[in-house]
């Protein structure tokens, strides 16, 4: 590993924090020969480092038999960051490591149609609870991720006209919370946080889709390792895209026939019940599917077919390796996949599909929080940001 060259600007506490993190230097040695610091300037910095908790020292038996090498690990409970994941009935909290590791979690079945203020006024003593039940301190907490289903304005951290989320719009949620907890909270996408679990679960997948298959539809696309998030927040909006063979059914966004409305959870549950079949709930879906109420099934695989023959151009243009399906629908995974992959592989063009994985979420039931917790975690543990928390500008 090569050291900087003289021109180079000193490493901060943030940069060798970096390194240590990524496990690209474990001890002072290599952190001195990878950034071309002194001896003396690379412990004041790993002691910086130590005092806040990031990195910890571990002692091992030395290979040769002489003095044991001291290494320097990420310390990953050295604190916590509280995860929210709104959905449009149910809302999840955890608390999560530094690694993004769930510690405890817990869940408020409350519509998101109460509005922002009350549902999240409900949330914060299910975050104190969890942080008592953890032992977590406050003084801990590094961060909070908040993900909403919809397009988000990220940097008003508000909901950009969601028509699940009435009450919603414009409304910015970082002072919700910090307001009780006074810490960097970042808000994005649901799909996209689960993308970024998602990925984080794939660690050899750089080019990745996320379809999330719950009360509504969307997508969240990770590219060249990097999540999409477009122009204006709005890449993966694929629940909005009218169907070509839909029957009419008219969509909140003021379209008809979009993908939403007819694949959902929520159309299922409007169709298997003109259907004659008793569902209140996707549950209840998943459960006809698990019976085999051919109904259900049939159903069920063509509202895959109508996600698959919207998913197919994103093949054609975005080129996954693989395609996660995640959302409360998993559950009934095998019809659904079904209807998926025969759309897909009829219309996509063969180069792009050769290779093409379909798999269920690994993250399934947990990758709302999750997702939340790496989005904050990508940010509070950026080398300057970690700066930033040391208050010391040649730290």
């Amino acid at each position: 590993m090569r050291g900087r060259t003289p021109t180079t600007a000193p490493a901060t506490a943030g940069e060798i924090f970096r390194l240590v993190r990524d496990g690209e230097a474990g001890t002072r040695t290599e952190i001195g020969r990878a950034t071309g610091l002194s001896r003396t300037a690379v412990a004041a910095r790993v002691d910086r480092l130590l005092a806040e908790g990031l990195v910890t020292e571990v002692v091992g038996a030395a290979a040769t038999g002489g003095r044991p090498a001291a290494r320097l690990v990420f310390h990953a409970t050295g604190g916590t960051v509280l995860a929210v994941s709104v959905g449009v009935s149910r809302t999840k909290a955890a608390i999560c490591d530094l690694t993004g590791r769930v510690i405890a979690e817990d869940a408020l079945d409350q519509p998101a149609s109460i509005g922002p203020d009350k549902l999240l006024d409900a949330v914060i003593p299910m975050l104190e609870g969890l942080l008592a039940t953890t032992g977590a301190t406050e003084s801990g907490i590094r961060g909070i991720g908040l993900s909403i289903p919809g397009t988000v304005d990220r940097d008003a951290g508000a909901s950009i006209g969601v028509p699940s989320l009435p009450g919603w719009e414009g409304v910015a949620l970082p002072p919700l919370l910090t307001e009780r907890f006074p810490v960097p909270v970042r808000v994005d996408n649901d799909v996209n946080v689960m993308a970024l679990a998602e990925h984080a679960a794939h660690p050899g997948v750089d080019d990745l889709l996320m379809v999330k298959v719950s009360t509504g539809v969307g997508a969240g696309v990770v590219a060249g390792g990097v999540l999409q998030r477009g122009a204006w927040g709005a890449a993966g909006e694929i629940g909005h895209t009218p169907v070509h063979d839909g029957p009419g059914v008219g969509c909140g966004c003021g379209n008809v026939d979009c993908l939403e409305v007819l694949a959902g959870g929520a159309a299922l549950i409007r169709d298997l019940t003109a259907a004659g079949r008793e569902v209140h709930a996707i549950a209840d879906v998943i459960m006809l599917v698990k019976q085999g109420d051919p109904e259900a099934v049939r159903l069920v695989r063509t509202a895959g077919r109508r996600l698959g023959e919207v998913l197919a151009a994103a093949v054609n243009l975005i080129n996954p390796a693989m395609v996660t399906i995640g959302g409360d629908l998993v559950g009934a995974y095998d019809p659904l996949v079904a209807g998926v992959r025969e759309a897909i592989y009829r219309q996509s063009m063969a180069a792009a599909t050769q290779d093409l994985r379909i798999e269920p979420g690994l993250t399934h039931g947990r990758s709302g929080v999750t997702g939340c917790a790496i989005l904050v975690l990508d940010e509070v543990l950026a080398p300057a940001s970690v700066d930033a928390a040391l208050s010391d500008p040649d730290a």
